[in-house]
C-alpha cells in the first residue's frame, strides 16, 4: 500500500507535456484520451489550462486533466481526466444494445435478435476518462487514489458539471492493437484499420463517424464470433477500472463504444459514493502523529486543487505535519474529505 502523503493528484500544466507524452507511449493504443501525438497532447494541455482558469459557470466544453505526482520527487505516474459536457462540439455517439423479438406461429418459433442502434443519448452528460497508470505503479492503491480524486474535484466544483456522468472503457483488442469489433463493423464502412481510426479520432475528433456511419440498426448475428464476444467487454487492463466504477455507483445500461465495442457506464453525479460522502472541514492544528485510518483529502480549487491520502483527527480538523507541510497546508486551510 502507498504511504499517506507520498503521492498527490494535481492539475496538469504545460510544462508536464514531456511526462504526459511518455505515459501516452505506454498505453498500447486504443486510448483515445491520451493520444501518442505530441501536438494533440499539447492542445489538450492548453485546453485543460483554459478550463481550470474559467470562472465557475454552467458546463460548456471543458477538459480538466489531472496528474498523479510523487510529492518528494515530482515524478508523474498517471493521468485522469474530467470532461464537463460531452456532445458540445459534435454529437457524442454510442451504440445501444437492444433486442427484437419476433414469433412465427406457422413455424412455432420465436427469435430474439440483438441489434445495435447509433444514438447520442449521452449528449450533455459529464465524463470521467483518461485514467492511466504507469505499469510499474498498478499496485498499492494508486489507481483508486487517481480515480476517486476526479470525483472530489467534481464535488468541489459542482456547478461546472451536469446531472449525469459517464465513463467509456477501452474494448477488447489484440497485441497489435487491432479490434475485432472494429474489423467486423467500422472497417467495412471506413476502409481503415482500428489503429488508424483511433489515431484520427484522437487528433481530429469523431465527426467522421457522423459523416459515414450508417444510421440503420446493426444485427449482431451478422458480425463475426470474435466481434460479438467483444461487445460490452473491457480490455484486459481495464477490468480493475470497471470494478472501481461499479463500486462508485456507475452502472452498465447496454451502451457500448462505437469504435471497439467497450462498455460505457453511467451514473447520477450526486449519487456517486465519493460525491455523496464528501465532507467539508477546516484544519485547526497540525500534529506530529495522527492515529486514524487514511482518508481521501482535497484542498484548493481550480489550478490549486490537490488530492491525497492522509489520516485525520478531530472530525477532519487535525492533519499530520509531515504530510501537511510539503503540500503547503496550514491551520485555516479548508479541506474536503471522504472515507477511503
Amino acid at each position: 500500500m502507498i504511504a499517506p502523503g507520498e503521492w498527490r493528484v494535481r492539475p496538469a500544466r504545460a510544462a508536464d507535456l514531456p511526462a504526459v507524452l511518455e505515459l501516452a507511449k505506454l498505453t498500447g493504443g486504443g486510448f483515445t484520451n491520451l493520444p501518442q501525438d505530441e501536438g494533440a497532447l499539447a492542445r489538450r494541455l492548453a485546453w485543460s489550462d483554459a478550463s481550470f482558469a474559467r470562472s465557475d459557470a454552467a458546463p460548456e466544453n471543458e477538459l480538466y486533466l489531472l496528474l498523479l505526482e510523487e510529492v518528494a520527487t515530482g515524478r508523474i505516474g498517471g493521468t485522469g481526466m474530467v470532461f464537463s459536457r460531452v456532445g458540445a462540439e459534435w454529437p457524442f455517439y454510442s451504440y445501444k444494445i437492444s433486442t427484437l423479438t419476433q414469433t412465427s406461429k406457422e413455424l412455432d418459433r420465436t427469435l430474439r435478435i440483438q441489434f445495435l442502434s447509433l444514438t447520442s443519448d449521452f449528449d450533455g452528460a459529464s465524463e470521467v476518462g483518461g485514467l492511466f497508470l504507469h505499469p510499474d505503479l498498478r499496485t498499492g492503491g494508486l489507481g483508486r487514489l487517481l480515480a476517486r480524486a476526479r470525483y472530489l474535484f467534481i464535488a468541489r466544483h459542482r456547478a461546472r458539471f451536469g446531472d449525469r456522468v459517464i465513463a467509456e472503457l477501452r474494448g477488447v483488442m489484440d497485441a497489435q492493437g487491432n479490434s475485432p469489433f472494429w474489423d467486423a463493423l467500422g472497417a467495412k464502412f471506413f476502409g481503415i484499420s482500428f489503429p488508424e481510426a483511433d489515431r484520427f479520432n484522437a487528433v481530429h475528433g469523431n465527426q467522421f463517424i457522423a459523416d459515414l456511419m450508417p444510421r440503420h440498426p446493426i444485427y449482431t448475428d451478422l458480425l463475426s464470433d470474435e466481434a460479438r464476444a467483444a461487445i460490452g467487454q473491457p480490455h484486459a487492463t481495464g477490468r480493475a477500472a470497471l470494478a472501481m466504477l461499479l463500486a462508485e455507483g456507475f452502472a452498465f445500461d447496454n451502451y457500448v463504444d462505437i469504435f471497439d465495442g467497450g462498455p460505457t457506464v453511467s451514473a447520477r453525479i450526486d449519487d456517486l459514493k465519493t460525491v455523496r460522502g464528501a465532507r467539508e472541514a477546516e484544519i485547526a492544528a497540525l500534529a506530529d502523529a495522527v492515529e486514524a485510518a487514511p482518508q481521501l483529502v482535497a484542498t484548493g480549487t481550480c489550478q490549486e486543487f490537490q488530492a491525497f491520502l492522509s489520516p485525520l483527527a478531530d472530525a477532519g480538523r487535525t492533519l499530520p505535519a509531515a504530510i501537511a507541510q510539503p503540500l503547503g497546508i496550514t491551520p485555516g486551510t479548508r479541506i474536503c474529505h471522504v472515507d477511503c
